[in-house]
């Protein structure tokens, strides 16, 4: 494999080579592509005019054109979001302000108030470095946090957040990012340096490791630092669950009911705990508070079929297999000094910058990558549906899908190459047509 990295990186490390002009012709031939897609759903959304026969018992025409306003204003201000976005990868890269972070990080790196093993050390650098470029981002972002949660969200009545609870939760997720982000950036960086061209190998393992320990620390130190968990109140809902949960053999832990009502009324639920181990299910308090008992139950019963599936264990693998392809082909750039240059970096190649323009090179193969992502998990959803309707759920599943549909005036009406690309689930209409399909399969076989 060693040889075929070199190869590459020979064949990709040619002097005068422009890679800033091939990484904004990426950039923004993945805004055009993404801009068509959304295009495509706003005219769909657009030209919906009455609810299919399917659901028109269920959701009226008044929901539907609430739910077609607020899908159209999100979609209309993607728009606009993902072009600042674009503005801002123009300006960073034409002005040459990684060059120039880096300067300041070398700077910030040298200062004597540093314990002596770190300053100059490029590690330091790095950290300085991504503390500028995530506080950066943080602020050029606050204006479209805002207008989402406090004009688009506002206006349709989901959003709970005061200002002071926005701009807390802003400064609470900046420390939770440079506490834990910096010790594992460093564990990073440390170990490219150490082992060299096999850093691959040792990088993949490392960040498997972290996954589980983030798995592990979220609800205990994480989670408790925005929303409160309480323990579900003994009841009619607590023994469903509880009966499901034993009849299918799943290792539950705790019920908890999270204040989702805090900051939205957009309406969830989860699991939280390791793959291989126990669990404990998070269910919103304002999913509670718009579903019947029965329907609760059956969209735990879709859950605990990703569980029984082994779905979660499944993408834990796909995507530890992504990432080691992902180092493996960052290993025939991390020493192209091609691409440094084209970007002002002639005297040092700090790995964290080649890993970010690398991160832009890739956004061709991460637009295929996310078609077939989401057909997998299409699929997957389909799987734990039937497992619902095989545990005896199915008019609760279809009544508790329309329900979150309604709360959260989901889209009615979806293009077919937006949602490939977009959705990771499958559409509503075809979630009920597969359940009755698999309920068809049942009756059958009873008949036989």
């Amino acid at each position: 494999m060693n040889s075929l990295i070199q190869s590459a990186s020979t064949f990709f490390d040619r002097p005068g080579f422009d890679w800033k002009a091939v990484i904004l012709g990426f950039s923004t031939a993945s805004f055009v592509f993404e801009s068509y897609l959304k295009y495509r759903q706003i005219q769909k959304v657009a030209n919906a005019k009455e609810v299919s026969p399917q659901i028109k018992d269920k959701i009226d025409s008044e929901t539907l054109l609430k739910s077609s306003k607020y899908s159209l204003a999100k979609l209309k201000f993607s728009l606009v979001a993902s072009f600042y976005s674009l503005v801002q990868n123009i300006a960073f890269y034409q002005c040459d302000l990684l060059a120039k972070l880096w300067s300041g990080a070398s700077y910030l790196a040298s200062s004597s108030i540093l314990p002596a093993v770190f300053v100059g050390s490029t590690i330091t650098k790095s950290l300085f470095f991504m503390g500028q470029m995530s506080l950066i981002s943080v602020v050029l972002n606050l204006p479209i946090d805002y207008y989402s949660n406090f004009v688009i969200e506002e206006k349709y009545g989901f959003n709970k957040l005061t200002v002071k609870l926005w701009l807390t939760d802003t400064i609470k997720e900046i420390l939770v990012l440079f506490t834990i982000g910096a010790p594992i950036l460093a564990g990073f960086l440390k170990i490219v340096d150490y082992f060299g061209d096999r850093f691959m190998y040792y990088l993949s393992v490392f960040l498997f490791v972290v996954q589980i320990f983030l798995i592990i620390i979220y609800p205990k130190f994480i989670q408790p630092l925005f929303n409160k968990l309480e323990p579900l109140a003994d009841g009619e809902l607590k023994t469903k669950i509880e009966q499901l949960a034993e009849r299918n053999k799943f290792p539950l832990d705790k019920l908890y009911v999270i204040d989702g009502s805090k900051r939205s009324s957009h309406s969830n639920a989860y699991f939280m705990g390791l793959p291989w181990g126990s669990k404990q299910i998070v269910i919103y308090d304002t999913l509670i508070a718009s579903s019947e008992v029965q329907e609760v139950v059956a969209v735990l019963g879709h859950e605990i079929g990703h569980w029984f599936l082994s779905h979660t264990t499944k993408l834990l693998l796909i995507n530890q297999a992504h990432i080691f392809g992902i180092f493996t082909l960052f290993a025939a750039f991390i020493n192209n000094k091609s691409l440094y240059q084209s970007f002002g970096f002639y005297k040092e190649q700090p790995v964290i910058v080649g890993f970010l323009l690398f991160g832009d090179i890739l956004k061709p193969v991460d637009t295929i990558l996310e078609f077939a992502m989401n057909l997998l998990s299409r699929k997957y959803e389909y799987q734990a549906d039937r497992y619902a309707v095989e545990q005896g759920y199915a008019e609760e599943l279809k009544v508790a899908l329309i329900t979150l549909h309604k709360e959260n005036l989901s889209s009615l009406d979806v293009d077919w190459l937006f949602s490939a690309y977009n959705h990771s689930h499958p559409h509503l209409l075809e979630r009920l047509n597969y359940i009755d399909l698999v309920e068809n399969e049942k009756s059958e076989k009873k008949q036989d």
